[in-house]
């Protein structure tokens, strides 16, 4: 369960290859600048659930096979020092495999509808009812097949038995039991995905990103190398086919119990290019966990609870509560307009919209530790109680023992001085295991931004007095942390600060990084050839601009000006677009971006009080629009949203310069037809004038 390092390379993949695709909308068909409008629990089901049915459905099947590959019943002797594995296995009736195998093809059925469905080959509405029902009906057959073995005369065996013989269910009983499980919540799921649907809460339709597809693929290969691996080690170790399975998921998971290893010299060759592949496809699943789930699923959270928060305050303003204090740390702002000039109100509205998204991110961050350690924490005490259930009376294991198997194997330390015994655990733990990596993937990532994080910061502050001192005094360097407010930052976004200048085009040059490092935040590859012409264009609009110095027209030197001073904002935007964390720009650079979109701070015909929900109008485009008015607070703020701040800026800057480019590309055309309408006139009176002196 070891994260090899991946996840950098496959998010970077996914990303690129998700913008070849050109998507501009959603997963659930909401446009991106307007998803963090839509209540989370929506995304969930348009999103989640399907990913989620995508995922363990194939597992379920996985275990449907599993159920068919073994005897269900087992007799043994423990009085002869018999174990469950040394027993003798008894054949299953034939209506018994018959069915199970039914429910198998039911599953497999529903399990390509689902796919065909995310891939866009089976309409929505043929494609989820065959999917739901399918898994119901394999979950019901299941659990009809497992009470036919428990109650059934013709399955039991008592009266055959010698005094001290025992009739045990074996492995494949257990597997039904959590296969039955898996189909019925994944069924329900995909029930709740569907009922949203034809709710109106999105469209009728999903298709999973390629990113999102990627996880399922490895998933499904995961769990097929598994199974492969398995049949072949355990017919070259001579094993039971289960206790391969159960061999092959405590190797690629690295727990290593220790119990079952390779003996033969073929078994131990095979090893080296079965493990090494293994790993390596666990390590895709974690990367692409991490890397691909985490971080969209961090991005919807963040920018829905920041909405949450803002209309809060907004509730707040409209109460006419002035003094508006976003968290109990935070600094009070006045929001009235009494005694300030608009872009001093302006300026307040901007730095309550920044302590929001602050106060968004640091509560994101802690939730998601939270949750994910309780989930994690509910998996090592449930897990634990299982194992002490099923392995009292084989091993006469304790809850306290159990409770410190299921740690050591958890973190895949794998010590090897407890190992289950019993089929009901040994069938237990392959599911636990498999359930304990993404568990443990998402608990890592999350300890990252917060715990990992405060180590990291007071592990450097206290290296200040020991190994690596500075020129600054003892007394600086024990009150850095309250000059710096860091004390009150532990919580905070980990963001990088904002440099004063905006680096306009008359402005100087902004130092992108202290440290000299900017460039390993930055997208692998700039786009050059875009780079190099938006630097001709620079220098063509720069020399128009001496052209109509001479011909002395104002109106074009302003205008080229004007198109030379988008063009270098553009260029210096792309520079930030792709930064890691997203840039973040200040007050007065926005406002030298809103100028060059056709506003000033300074003018109240733009601005308006926010409402506390979104209306038709802010719903309808974004700022900079003719008649619509905007609020740093209100729902068209370009501080909301998933869009990041510099890709927001590029299109906008984009499309303005576009719209003027258009704009002068007609006046042009109109000029050049007028032009040549009079030059037509004139030769026609000229004409008219020469034949008219002819014949006098």
């Amino acid at each position: 369960m070891n994260d090899p390092g991946l996840d950098q390379p496959i998010e970077n993949s996914a990303r690129k290859v998700e913008q070849e695709e050109g998507k501009t909308k959603d997963a659930d068909g909401v446009d991106a600048d307007q998803a963090y409008l839509q209540p989370s629990r929506w995304w969930f089901a348009s999103t989640a659930f399907p990913l989620l049915a995508g995922t363990f459905g194939p597992m379920a099947s996985a275990f449907n096979i599993c159920t068919l590959a073994a005897k269900w019943r087992v007799i043994f002797d423990p009085a002869a020092g018999q174990s469950e594995d040394d027993g003798m296995a008894v054949e299953d009736p034939s209506w018994l495999i018959g069915i199970n195998a039914v429910s198998l093809v039911i599953a497999l059925v529903a399990n390509f509808a689902l796919l065909l469905n995310m891939t866009q080959r089976l309409s929505f509405k043929i494609a989820q009812p065959i999917t739901i029902i399918g898994w119901y009906i394999s979950g019901f057959i299941l659990v009809a097949l497992m009470v036919a073995a428990v109650k059934a005369p013709s399955f039991q065996l008592e009266s055959t038995l010698n005094g001290t013989q025992e009739v045990h269910l074996t492995q494949a009983f257990y597997y039904a039991i959590m296969s039955a499980a898996l189909y019925f919540i994944i069924a329900s799921l995909m029930t709740i995905t569907v009922y949203g649907a034809y709710a109106g809460h999105y469209p009728k339709k999903f298709e999973l990103t390629m990113s999102q597809r990627t996880l399922m693929v490895q998933t499904i290969a995961f769990l097929f190398y598994l199974l492969a691996g398995a049949a072949v080690f355990s017919k070259i170790e001579n094993w039971l086919f289960l206790n391969g399975v159960y061999w092959a998921s405590t190797t690629l998971l690295t727990v290593g119990t220790g119990d079952f290893s390779p003996k033969t010299h073929l078994g131990q060759g095979l090893l080296f290019p079965y493990a090494i592949g293994g790993i390596v496809i666990l390590g895709l699943v974690v990367g692409s966990i991490r890397s691909l789930v985490l971080e969209r699923g961090k991005k919807k959270l963040s920018a829905r609870i920041t909405e949450k928060k803002r209309e809060q305050i907004v509730k707040q303003w409209q109460k006419h509560e002035n003094n508006i204090k976003v968290s109990h740390f935070s600094k009070a702002h006045d929001l009235s307009a009494e005694d300030k000039t608009e872009l001093e109100r302006r300026e307040q509205e901007f730095d309550v919209m920044r302590q929001i998204q602050e106060h968004s991110h640091t509560r994101r961050k802690w939730l998601a530790l939270t949750i994910s350690l309780s989930c994690w924490m509910v998996l090592w005490f449930i897990g634990a109680v299982v194992f002490w259930r099923a392995e009292r009376l084989q091993q006469g294991l304790t809850y306290f023992e159990a409770l410190y198997f299921s740690y050591v194997s958890l973190l895949t330390i794998g010590y090897g001085d407890y190992a289950p015994v019993a089929n009901a655990s040994k069938a237990f733990f392959v599911f636990w295991s498999l359930l304990a990596v993404p568990t443990l993937t998402i608990l890592i990532s999350n300890m990252g931004d917060t715990v990992v994080k405060l180590v990291r910061d007071v592990s450097l502050w206290a290296a200040e007095f020991t190994l690596l001192p500075g020129e600054r005094s003892m007394r600086q360097r024990l009150t850095k942390p309250f000059r710096e407010g860091k004390l009150q930052k532990i919580f905070s976004n980990d963001q990088k600060p904002v440099e004063e200048s905006p680096g306009g085009a008359f402005m100087p040059e902004q130092d992108k990084d202290v440290e000299g490092n900017h460039d390993e935040h930055k997208p692998k590859q700039i786009n050059r050839a875009v780079d190099a012409l938006g630097e001709e264009a620079e220098e063509r609009q720069l020399s128009e601009v001496e052209k109509a110095k001479r011909s002395g027209s104002k109106l074009d030197e302003d205008l080229h000006l004007y198109h030379y001073l988008l063009v270098h904002q553009i260029r210096e935007v792309m520079k930030d677009s792709g930064e890691s964390p997203p840039k973040q720009y200040r007050y007065h650079e926005w406002r030298w971006f809103l100028r060059l979109l056709g506003e000033t701070e300074d003018d109240k015909q733009f601005h308006r009080k926010p409402p506390v929900e979104a209306t038709e109008e802010d719903l309808d485009g974004g700022i900079g629009n003719a008649g619509q008015k905007w609020s740093w607070l209100g729902a068209r703020s370009p501080l909301l949203g998933e869009m990041n701040e510099a890709d927001w800026l590029l299109s906008m800057l984009t499309e303005k310069l576009e719209q003027l480019l258009l704009t002068e590309s007609k006046r042009y055309r109109e000029s050049t037809s007028d032009s040549d309408k009079a030059s037509k006139d004139f030769s026609s009176d000229t004409l008219s004038d020469g034949g008219g002196g002819g014949q006098s």
